[in-house]
């Protein structure tokens, strides 16, 4: 059971954060000012998160908790029963506007080989995977990175801010890119 002043600073923290990662940039904060507009202490920072990355990755585990229940529960096309072709281009139209909502989270959490190491990377690979093999794709562990791959934060950015394309334009090119490799869904 969490100390209610423990629970106290990690909520300030986290709030602190959040405001510093939407307002600079997650690149650009650093822990010491997030000490700072937490009005904690270093140490207390430190102990309970390790890094800038690990306080990102706690701010976005409840938005990636919320869309992987969607992927295991919900409705189709995003939860089950819609062919693997559909289910992908609903995941990837949820990835974008998770992506376009917390763009300064992602950056933050899973950026470089990081990404690979989150639990949330590991669930996405799973479920991408599992759509793969639906379809009867041959050696669907040679996909699964290339299909995540337009997901990946420094990718989103790069064709948001410097090609100044739109989420629905992304999302669109997604769609096309699954029903290229799945399959139109009929």
């Amino acid at each position: 059971m969490e100390r209610a002043d423990a629970a106290r600073n990690r909520a300030r923290i986290l709030e602190a954060a959040e405001r510093l990662f939407a307002a600079e940039g997650a690149p650009n904060v650093t822990m010491d000012d997030i000490a700072r507009a937490a009005g904690v202490g270093r140490g207390t920072l430190y102990r309970r998160y390790p890094d800038r990355a690990a306080i990102a990755l706690a701010l976005l585990d409840e938005h990636e908790r919320a869309l992987q229940e969607e992927l295991l529960r919900g409705a189709p096309p995003l939860g089950p029963g819609a062919p693997p072709a559909a289910r992908l281009a609903a995941f990837y139209a949820a990835m974008v506007r998770l992506l376009d909502d917390h763009a300064h989270l992602v950056l933050g959490a899973e950026t470089g080989r990081s990404r690979f190491t989150t639990g949330a990377y590991g669930f996405w690979r799973a479920h991408v995977r599992s759509l793969l093999v639906a379809a009867d794709v041959p050696d669907p562990d040679a996909l699964v990175e290339p299909l995540l791959a337009p997901l990946a934060p420094e990718v989103y950015g790069f064709q948001r801010d410097d090609r100044g394309l739109t989420a629905e334009q992304i999302t669109a090119g997604l769609t096309r890119l699954a029903d290229g490799v799945l399959g139109t869904p009929g």
